[in-house]
């Protein structure tokens, strides 16, 4: 079969003929394909009416054609009826150009090394390429593969093996290295879980024993004043209901009710004091906790957590004793504001003079008292506002609490 595909492809274009036209010495060319030799010859008809000479681009012999040119000719029709039966039927063992429809692989371009079409060569990108024959490409590249494979054989590549041999054992050795970090890395954080995991356990069973100090401390009075109320919620029953009895009843109740009630009044009140937790766990975690590097984690120790009474509680008996810490604390902003007004007003005047005397006759020495001094009645203003915020904060947990 590639060799009946061979005597159907023109010699000049490499490409299964097109309206092939034989020529007096029996050779075939297609007509496009004379029409170019014609024309690169130089021999155009218009100035050679009689006889046009043509050269056989296959046998070399000189050929005279008619005034009407290649036209003249005549047409191979068995060859194109053997062209048209071939290209109707399917050929799946011969390679076609994927560029041109229908063209075969059939030669060799020796620029770009591969095999190309006929039209490849006349109107592709292989145009003007130097070009073989497959057979005489193939002789010539014949031999290729021995010398490659001796190429392939040789020291060189005996060298690339131990060096993937080597590279291979370097990655192993490296991965090792990363699953041995992973581990330490894994074991690390799970002592550091486990150390804080156990100090959070410490400092929530601190908090639950300072929780259970509070209630030893609180719930004995809160179940004593329940007890009260109860006995006046009791007795105010009692109260409502004497006087829906008759004189007798009346008379046989009051009495012990009026002696149930002074004995009431008169049970002293528990004096509540205020309880206060030491150390705080928010001052702790802040201040020393947050300072601590991770791996000093470890010894650091839970501190031991108490409470302490502190100043009894005021409970505000009536409206009267709430107006009067309301004005007290009043009196008492009023007062600290006025004496921060006439500290800021002498600092500036003070500062002024001091200016004035320091540019006249003032040494060094004398500046740096003034410095000295200004930065000490800053400072006063400082204490002294926040003095007057402690004030004000502890008169109002005396009114509203």
């Amino acid at each position: 079969m590639y060799n009946f595909e061979d005597e159907l492809t023109c010699p000049i274009c490499y490409s299964i003929f097109e309206d092939p036209r034989v020529l007096p010495c029996s050779h075939t060319f297609c007509r496009n394909c004379l029409e170019n030799v014609l024309q690169a010859s130089g021999n155009f008809y218009i100035w050679r009416p009689l006889r046009i000479p043509l050269k056989c681009p296959n046998c070399r012999s000189i050929i005279e054609i008619a005034p009407t040119g290649i036209e003249s000719l005549p047409v191979n029709f068995a060859l194109r009826a053997i062209i048209e039966k071939y290209q109707q039927e399917d050929h799946p063992d011969i390679v076609t150009c994927p560029e041109h429809y229908r063209q075969p692989l059939n030669v060799y371009c020796l620029l770009d090394k591969k095999l190309v079409c006929g039209h490849c060569l006349t109107i592709g990108q292989h145009n003007g390429h130097p070009i073989d024959d497959l057979q005489s490409a193939y002789l010539k590249e014949k031999d290729t593969p021995q010398k490659l494979l001796e190429q392939l054989t040789d020291t060189h590549w005996t060298d690339l093996t131990c060096l993937i041999e080597k590279l291979e054992e370097q990655k192993s050795h490296s991965e090792k290295m990363v699953q041995g970090d992973k581990e330490v890395v894994l074991q690390y954080f799970k002592e550091l879980s486990d150390t804080l995991e156990q100090k959070k356990k410490f400092f929530l069973t601190a908090l639950c024993d300072v929780g259970n100090l509070i209630n030893q401390e609180y719930t004995p009075h809160i179940e004593r004043i329940r007890e009260m109320r109860k006995q006046q919620l009791e007795l105010m029953t009692l109260t409502t209901s004497l006087q829906e009895e008759s004189p007798l009843k009346f008379l046989e109740k009051v009495d012990d009710i009026r002696q149930r009630v002074q004995i009431l009044k008169q049970s002293p009140l528990p004096e509540v004091q205020c309880i206060e937790i030491y150390p705080r766990v928010s001052q702790v975690l802040k201040e020393d906790w947050s300072r601590t590097e991770i791996g000093q984690i470890k010894k650091l120790i839970i501190p031991e957590m108490k409470i302490s009474s502190s100043m009894p509680c005021s409970w505000p008996g009536d409206e009267k004793e709430v107006e009067f810490f309301k004005i007290l604390n009043i009196i008492i902003v009023t007062l600290i504001s006025v004496i921060l007004m006439l500290i800021l007003f002498f600092n500036q005047h003070i500062i002024t003079f001091l200016n004035e005397i320091t540019s006249i006759c003032f040494s060094e020495v004398s500046l740096s008292v003034y410095q000295t001094l200004s930065n000490n009645l800053y400072d006063l203003k400082n204490v002294l506002c926040h003095i007057l915020y402690l004030l004000k904060e502890f008169t109002w947990k005396i009114v509203f609490h």
